[in-house]
């Protein structure tokens, strides 16, 4: 009687493990849901990458988790106006070291017009005075290639470089004005990577250039309304605080987008590239990378879609 019990006994605690193994295997934990949409969407990212047309670089980073999304991001790109946020960085430092004063006024003379993107090359010949603040403005918004040169003039290019360096972004390099295109020839471009490029960005959000009060300062700048092949894949609203850059064969930008649920920073960098197809492509990129984290940032652990004022993380 008593080994008849025990086999029942046995059979019943393998019966038992049994259903509860089917029951493990049928619901999967909830990070397992994520790691496969996160693997779907770096899945995409790659395919949109290997049907470009030139060479591309992305990084993506999720400024919650600090996970990233990343793509030949070691890659050396020419930057086009892209390199104007370190510029802007360095006139806020020399601002912020009592070299000068953001409303210090510049006039404009005939030597300092370049051609190109902007306004400033329209104005008359010595007849406007503009703040160092206005100056860059007109550099991030309208990418005024005259109000960056003249900037450039008054920080100096080896300054811009030396802070750079100084914040471990050996390879990001103002090595050149705008419009140049002897110096372009002779290869003295303006050069970053996608990782140090989502790595400064980085920096500003997190208040680590200076303090929290200039970074602040310098992000209401990038935030100023303008349209890009990045806002392009992301509903407005949403703020983003970016600067792209294109010269011919290349095309790049860098950005925060400040999702409420999920804020993340994406940056994309082509070279070789067939002008007319990369808008698209950036877009492309772009709006895949802001399903992901909207997705994210609004489900519970199973998948659920709830206002994130009710999550807790």
């Amino acid at each position: 009687m008593r080994r008849a019990w025990s086999v029942r006994f046995r059979r019943a605690i393998r019966h038992g493990a049994c259903a509860a193994g089917m029951f493990l295997v049928g619901l999967p934990m909830p990070q397992e849901h994520v790691r496969l949409l996160r693997e779907k969407t770096e899945a995409r990212l790659r395919e949109i990458v290997a049907s470009a047309r030139g060479v591309m670089g992305v990084v993506v980073v999720d400024l919650v988790s600090g996970e990233r999304f990343a793509i030949n991001e070691d890659l050396v790109f020419p930057q086009g106006s892209a390199i104007k946020i370190p510029i802007l960085m360095e006139v806020y430092k020399q601002a912020h070291e009592g070299r000068f004063r953001l409303t210090d006024r510049r006039r404009l003379e005939k030597a300092h017009v370049v051609g190109g993107s902007g306004i400033l090359k329209e104005f008359g010949e010595g007849m406007s005075e503009l703040s160092i603040y206005d100056l860059c403005v007109l550099m991030i918004v309208l990418s005024d290639n005259t109000a960056t040169n003249m900037l450039i003039d008054l920080v100096g290019m080896e300054n811009v470089n030396r802070t750079m360096a100084s914040l471990g972004l050996a390879r990001t390099r103002l090595q050149r004005k705008m419009i140049d295109p002897a110096a372009s020839a002779r290869g003295e471009e303006n050069l970053s990577t996608p990782a140090e490029a989502a790595r400064l960005m980085e920096i500003l959000y997190r208040g680590e250039f200076i303090n929290r009060e200039v970074c602040d300062q310098i992000l209401a700048v990038l935030k100023k309304p303008k349209r890009t092949a990045v806002s392009a894949g992301v509903p407005s609203g949403v703020p983003i605080a970016s600067k792209p850059g294109s010269i011919p064969g290349v095309s790049t930008e860098w950005a925060i987008v400040d999702l409420r649920e999920r804020p993340y920073i994406i940056v994309v960098m082509e070279t070789y590239g067939m002008g007319e197809d990369t808008p698209a492509t950036f877009r492309e990129i772009s709006q895949t990378v802001y399903d992901y984290f909207w997705r994210v940032g609004r489900a519970t652990r199973y998948g659920t879609y709830v206002d994130p004022a009710l999550l807790k993380r």
